[in-house]
């Protein structure tokens, strides 16, 4: 590496783990706003232009050929919102809404959090190199097991749900559009033992999440095949994007004014969120002929929306750049499909995110990019506060 080219480490992030996926994706994007391609479908890469899809659930749908249902019906159930349209997936999808207002996952974090949380303020302050990929993932998955109803008691345990996540969510590429028999029975090997934690949660307190879905008149398969996607969706994101968002703020010269910012602090997690895409794509049917941006379109064709592609077409990251209205939140959907556990996600990542600032200022100790994932991450990515008292440094 030459002096004055520091890594680009987003890039080196997306080329460890799509090598020639991503290169490719990139070049489709300088090929016009929507264009088709063969063997992938009709490529979507201006944010304006994804809105108006993701907004037309009645011509878009996430059910027919090449959509997300053809993915994950052999896996979840044909019953779990990511593969539904039409009054059954708003019927679904307003009971589950109700499961994630602002209050209960803010009070949810909190419970789960707190003791996690003061565990890795301690360590940072005490000097300690932490491995924000690692405590991440052990965070996501504690809440996403209180969520599923799920009883884990240890970090090790934490690992080892989110390993067997990542081992399903990592048998899709860009150009996935079904698993193999194998594949789907070594996803429900993972997926069966959680439904069944899950429904025994159902049937029981009606304090839980799952518990509360009996209330709200879910059947038990509704409510297993829900925890299915809670856990597939709700533990990735937030595990990937923390030493991301990190990583950003140092690289970019703002830790330390975002952990003495709190507003600057909300918008660099937002323009985070744009620049990482925890979505890289998102996938549609046609269901009826139209045209999108003056390309035609008919039904059974696939649409990729590349996320990423309309994220980046805004520029680097700038958390004092304000998003215009097509991109607003784009990464988490839009529309009818747009993302129920955007509040559990966001709750997470706050509460995470100023504790490791709090122990600022912070250096970069090791990174490491991950391959082999579907979503962009670190492998590892060790962070050690500069202000912890002389000798407690690790």
């Amino acid at each position: 590496m030459r002096r004055g080219h520091p890594v680009n480490w987003e890039r080196r992030l997306y080329l460890a783990a799509h090598p020639v996926a991503y290169p490719l994706l990139r070049g489709i994007a300088r090929r016009g706003a929507i264009v088709r391609v063969p063997g992938l479908g009709v490529v979507v890469n201006d944010a304006a232009l994804a809105r108006e899809v993701l907004m037309d659930g009645e011509t878009f749908r996430k059910d027919g050929p090449g959509s997300p249902g053809d993915l994950w019906t052999p896996v979840l159930g044909p019953s779990v919102l990511l593969n539904m349209e039409g009054e059954a997936h708003r019927v679904l999808r307003r009971r589950l809404t109700d499961l994630f207002v602002p209050s209960y996952t803010e009070e949810l974090c909190d419970r789960v959090l707190a003791e996690p949380l003061e565990r890795l303020g301690d360590r940072l302050r005490r000097g300690e190199a932490v491995d924000l990929v690692d405590a991440a993932r052990v965070l996501a998955a504690a809440v996403i097991s209180e969520v599923i109803g799920l009883d884990l008691r240890t970090e090790a345990a934490c690992r080892d749900l989110f390993e067997q996540g990542e081992r399903v969510v990592s048998m899709v590429s860009l150009r996935t559009r079904r698993l193999s028999p194998a594949q789907v029975r070594r996803a429900r090997e993972v997926l069966d033992p959680l439904g069944d934690a899950a429904e025994k949660a159902y049937l029981g307190d009606e304090s839980t999440v799952m518990g509360r879905m009996r209330a709200l008149g879910l059947s038990r398969d509704e409510a297993r095949g829900a925890a299915g996607a809670f856990f597939l969706t709700g533990t990735e994101t937030v595990a990937t994007f923390i030493p991301r968002l990190v990583a950003l703020l140092h690289d970019h010269g703002r830790l330390a004014r975002a952990a003495d910012d709190p507003a600057l602090l909300d918008r660099a997690i937002e323009d985070a969120m744009r620049v990482t895409t925890p979505t890289p794509v998102m996938l549609r049917s046609v269901h009826r002929a139209v045209a999108v941006g003056g390309v035609a379109v008919r039904p059974g064709d696939r649409v990729l929306i590349a996320t990423h592609n309309c994220c980046r077409a805004h520029g680097p990251f700038d958390p004092g750049r304000p998003h215009p209205p097509e991109l607003r939140r784009l990464w988490f959907g839009a529309g009818p499909h747009f993302c129920i556990g955007y509040p559990l996600a966001m709750a997470q990542i706050r509460r995470v995110a100023r504790t490791v600032l709090g122990a600022a200022p912070l250096v970069i100790t090791r990174r490491k990019a991950a391959r082999g994932v579907l979503i962009p991450t670190y492998r590892h990515l060790a962070v050690r506060s500069e202000s912890a008292p002389a000798g407690e440094a690790a």
